[in-house]
């Protein structure tokens, strides 16, 4: 397997660290001893970009560090979210992609930074690893929790509600409606529009659309090229403007006390020089080709239908804050004020970095076309990776 390396300096450089130069020599020279560890997540297999991503990583390290070996678990097939967090802790896994909002039942603060319309352009979401808000959770995960996170990675900018019949556009035509949720946070904004919310692993999904049980989702670009055929109404409310997806990459604190210097040094490195900003690229510019190949501009036909700042507005308004007062229901004091910080912060962040001004939004997305093809039929390779 090869996958391809960017030169993507405008990204690399909001997450890149600042290494002796003896770390390099070291990794060349062969004196980083091989590294065995095991990466889970609950996002499915290749083609699925998040995965592609995790693959692009364990060769890295196995490249760069040779003799080293990385297993990847993909679908839950080792843990979920919630217990991967306990597994972390306990040092029985050794790397995680943990989605923050499912992480909320191990750790309530995790739901601080998700809730609908707070960073609604890519330079905002970029920003996520340098707010005030991100950093205390680092510092909870690592306090409470033994975990060290790395950085941030997002699934999908336009994660949007599918429909089976017609599209969901304004708050009535969410009103009554049976839609699948990822989350109890998400259960809040979807109330708020008067819709049943449904919380439903990805996988039963498809099936729940067919037979009627659910009339719509909730779910990335990637999960409405996978119901397209059921839901072929897919609305986004703009960058965000629906629901942010957001995953911590996460390490274990007892794993990494049991790695050198060398290793240590090496393995930030790759994290956070070519696994994060890759990973990042990688998921804008799937969300670039769904759209380029799915958009419509007709409400009435199928398709992708970006709505435009006013209609997103609407269902904003209509939102009224129940996530963020679901969210504080959940947490303390301190909880309570982070909340409130980071939908200051996220605004903040969306004046300083309006659509168009992102060195993400500037990537070459034609540098990604031969992994996108080599996984375009990706059963075999995910079975494979998965079950070792």
């Amino acid at each position: 397997m090869k996958l391809n390396k960017l030169s993507m300096l405008g990204v690399a450089s909001a997450v890149a660290l600042t290494f002796a130069a003896g770390t390099n020599l070291a990794i060349a020279d062969g004196h980083v001893k091989p590294i065995k560890m095991r990466w889970a997540s609950d996002h499915s297999g290749p083609p699925h970009p998040a995965a592609i991503a995790e693959m692009f990583f364990a060769e890295q390290v196995e490249k760069k560090i040779p003799g080293s070996k990385v297993q990847i678990y993909w679908a839950k097939s080792l843990y979920n979210v919630p217990k991967g967090t306990q597994a972390l802790t306990k040092g029985n896994l050794e790397m995680m992609t943990g989605q923050f909002g499912k992480t909320s039942s191990v750790e309530p603060y995790a739901n601080t930074i998700v809730g609908a319309g707070k960073l609604t352009s890519p330079g905002a979401i970029n920003g996520l690893d340098g707010t005030k808000t991100f950093a205390q959770l680092k510092k909870v995960f690592n306090d409470k929790h033994g975990i060290t996170i790395f950085g941030s990675g997002h699934l999908s900018m336009y994660m949007g509600a599918g429909a089976v019949k017609s599209r969901m556009l304004v708050p009535a035509d969410f009103a009554g409606k049976k839609v699948r949720s990822m989350g109890p946070a998400e259960n809040a904004l979807l109330g708020a529009l008067g819709a049943n919310p449904t919380t439903m692993a990805f996988g039963d999904v498809p099936p729940a659309l067919q037979t009627g049980v659910i009339d719509g989702l909730l779910t990335s670009l990637g999960g409405f090229n996978a119901t397209k055929e059921q839901a072929p109404y897919f609305t986004v409310a703009g960058i965000n403007g629906i629901v942010g997806d957001y995953y911590w990459i996460g390490a274990s604190n007892k794993w990494w006390a049991t790695l050198d210097k060398n290793q240590k040094a090496a393995l930030t490195d790759i994290i956070m020089n070519d696994f994060i900003p890759y990973q990042k690229a990688i998921n804008f510019c799937n969300d670039k080709r769904l759209v380029d190949k799915f958009k419509t501009t007709d409400k009435g036909a199928p398709g992708i239908y970006v709505m435009s700042p006013g209609e997103a507005g609407v269902l904003q308004a209509k939102e009224g804050g129940a996530t963020n007062n679901w969210i504080k229901s959940k947490v303390d004091d301190m909880g309570d004020k982070m909340v409130d910080q980071f939908t200051s912060e996220a605004k903040a962040l969306v004046a300083a970095n309006p659509m168009g001004s992102s060195a993400l939004e500037k990537t070459d997305c034609t540098a990604f076309a031969a992994d996108f093809a080599k996984f375009a039929k990706g059963t075999a390779l995910y079975k494979k990776k998965s079950r070792k």
